[in-house]
């Protein structure tokens, strides 16, 4: 789907802002000429997305605008001051909650969305939460954006989306750390570090293709190697047994408490 109603994105300048509006454009789903970016330092840090028209002034990026993306830092946000009454409003800020944004800006169309990292090479998983004051139409529209940034989900539960910025938002992180063990553990068995550094990140950037789309059974790929009974599993069956899945839920556990603090706060 092409879009075709004018998009603003404030924080335009920013990593996230910038690479929303590069895949927007890029893939076709929205001529630059209707996209207006916004930033406090104008284009620095950003690279030039074709036709798009850039200002320092968020008012006249709402006046350009029926669809406004907030892509600013949480902290951020209280300095934000547009009033988007009747604008669709879609907020890829981790922990505002959707009530809070509507409050300030005056609108209750409001979207959360967390996409991550890997919407700069449009393999972003992006889920997104609308309220009921999102017509269909404007679903349509945030659908259309964020496929155009990778694969885009629509969940019926916001709570969802606060999950979403510690497991999903993370973007590369989670796999950079298991690199890093694998690296870690090369090295100490005398293996030089570069060689083990791009072993690492060979295997993991290739091994992720295997799941990647509806065909991708993580669990029945686990299981397969489990019954194989060879290296693999030796592999699998030691870090399971040390406490693999406990660790990851630890850190899950942790990020969703941090992300329910900082909503708990974006609430007062």
């Amino acid at each position: 789907m092409s879009i075709e109603t004018r998009i603003g994105i404030i924080g335009g300048n920013g990593w996230l802002g910038n690479a929303i509006a590069h895949a927007a454009v890029a893939s076709g789903t929205l001529q630059g000429s209707r996209l207006t970016l916004s930033g406090r330092s104008d284009r620095r840090g950003a690279l030039e997305v074709p036709d798009a028209y850039w200002t320092k002034n968020n008012e006249e990026l709402l006046a350009r605008s029926e669809v406004i993306v907030l892509s600013v830092r949480p902290e951020d946000f209280p300095g934000v001051t547009i009033d988007a009454r009747g604008k669709l409003v879609i907020s890829v800020m981790a922990s505002v909650p959707a009530q809070s944004i509507a409050e300030r800006l005056g609108t209750d169309a409001v979207v959360r969305a967390m996409p991550n990292a890997a919407a700069a090479i449009r393999r972003s998983f992006t889920p997104w939460f609308a309220t009921p004051a999102v017509t269909p139409d404007g679903k349509r529209i945030v659908q259309a954006l964020f496929e155009a940034c990778g694969e885009a989900v629509e969940t019926s539960a916001e709570a969802h989306i606060d999950y979403c910025v510690g497991m999903t938002g993370t973007g590369a992180a989670f796999p950079a750390l298991l690199a890093e063990a694998l690296v870690a553990h090369a090295v100490q068995q005398g293996l030089p570090p570069d060689f083990a550094k791009r072993a690492a990140k060979g295997f993991l950037a290739g091994a992720s293709q295997l799941f990647a789309g509806e065909e991708g059974d993580t669990a029945k790929i686990v299981q397969e190697m489990l019954d194989y009974r060879g290296v693999t599993a030796a592999a699998l069956q030691g870090m399971l047994k040390h406490g693999f899945k406990e660790a990851v839920a630890a850190g899950l556990d942790a990020a969703a408490s941090k992300a329910g603090e900082l909503a708990a706060e974006g609430r007062t």
